[in-house]
């Protein structure tokens, strides 16, 4: 790799993270996830909305992949605290691979499917604990903010390809096949984790109950207005990503089926892997934190011109726009749990995912809602509005709370 390849981050490059094996294997095992993940993803969406032709019912069951957190991020996120971390990590992939064989049984009930989906996002809470806890020991210092940009480069690159793939591979070989794809790459992710990074304690001891440990990572939260308002800037995401959520009705309204619905999902991370880069590579550190809140709020600025009902292409390119912005995200994770002491980084992280993925179901839910009530262009462009007055506050929040 050439000098030019060095990110503006103190020397630390791409390249010098994925030279650690643990690392590797960290990221490999997120690849194959994510891209199993998508593809799952459209096959749900499009099994849902051609069998009961409803944005409301198409966004409820995309919503049930985030309300569970509700749950799941404060009461099993503190595992990462108590339990080895890669074990946490290997069970749950495990688990996970089970519950989409059963979705993959042709014929299951759509109740019976939501309450699959339901159990595969309550473990996927103290997986991401656990991930998120162990990656400052494999990396730290500025390696360890370079580490979360790969991290969340590879996260929206594997969703670029994921939902770019997933429709053509959906309208291929159907739904239950690629559904059981995706149940073989937890598979795999389970085995490279075991092989290929070491276990890993919390540093130090965690007294008393579940419940000590989540009153704990309540009040590290609740008691620093830097993380409170690092956790309000997140959740602005909750505007954004309900276009997701209404991929599939939204591409039948402009004519276009499976392989629309896959573009459509792609836009947005592929955006936003294009912004990780660039903000990695272009932004200092010490500029990057000044950015948080202009770049949550251009997030949704382009959502508004879903109103003029433009085209498929111009729709795309809209989506692409509020990805970059939403590159945002991965600086203000990395401070986040930067910031958060070892002994309570896991439940602390749950806490804040529980705020991020709860708001994100709820606004999908209630775009959907609209969408039955107005249509899918109106209800992304109403979302993009109130999305831009709530991020100019949660904007000027983190300009009175940070350093």
């Amino acid at each position: 790799m050439t000098e030019d390849d060095r990110s503006s981050t103190g020397g630390a490059r791409f390249g010098d993270v994925l030279a650690d094996p643990q690392f590797r294997a960290l990221w490999l095992a997120q690849l194959l996830s994510v891209l199993g993940d998508q593809v799952a993803r459209v096959a749900l969406a499009v099994l849902v909305f051609t069998d009961t032709g409803s944005a409301g019912l198409t966004a409820l069951t995309y919503a049930l992949t985030f309300l569970p957190d509700l749950v799941a991020g404060p009461l099993l996120s503190g595992i990462a605290d108590r339990a080895p971390r890669r074990a946490t990590m290997v069970v749950t992939d495990l688990l996970r691979a089970g519950l989409l064989a059963l979705m993959a049984i042709p014929g299951t009930p759509f109740w019976v499917l939501c309450l699959l989906v339901v159990g595969g996002q309550l473990l996927a809470a103290p997986f991401a604990a656990a991930r998120a806890a162990i990656l400052p020991h494999v990396l730290t210092g500025e390696r360890y903010v370079v580490a979360s940009a790969v991290s969340g480069t590879t996260y929206q690159s594997g969703q670029v390809l994921g939902f770019a793939l997933g429709g053509p591979l959906v309208a291929l070989v159907g739904v239950p096949v690629a559904l059981l794809g995706d149940a073989v790459t937890f598979v795999l992710s389970a085995v490279i984790l075991q092989l290929g990074v070491a276990e890993q304690r919390v540093t130090t001891s965690v007294e008393g109950r579940a419940g000590a440990g989540l009153r704990e990572g309540a009040r590290i939260v609740a008691g620093d207005r830097r993380l409170r308002a690092l956790v309000a800037l997140a959740c602005v995401s909750a505007f954004v990503v309900t276009i997701e959520g209404l991929a599939a009705p939204y591409a039948a309204s402009l004519g276009g089926g499976p392989v629309a619905v896959g573009l459509l999902l792609a836009a947005n991370p592929l955006g936003a892997a294009l912004g990780i880069v660039l903000l990695a590579r272009l932004v200092p550190p010490q500029r990057r934190d000044r950015l948080l809140g202009p770049l949550a709020v251009a997030s949704c600025v382009p959502l508004i011109a879903s109103a003029l009902d433009p085209p498929l292409a111009a729709v795309v390119a809209l989506w692409v726009a509020s990805g970059l912005a939403c590159a945002y995200q991965v600086p203000a994770n990395a401070a986040f749990v930067a910031a958060v002491p070892d002994a309570h980084r896991g439940q602390a992280f749950g806490l804040a995912v529980t705020a991020l993925r709860v708001t994100q179901g709820l606004g999908v839910l209630l775009a959907g809602l609209l969408a039955e009530a107005t249509d899918p262009a109106t209800a992304v462009a109403i979302a993009g509005a109130v999305g831009v007055v709530v991020a100019v506050g949660c904007a000027l929040a983190w300009t009175r709370a940070r350093p």
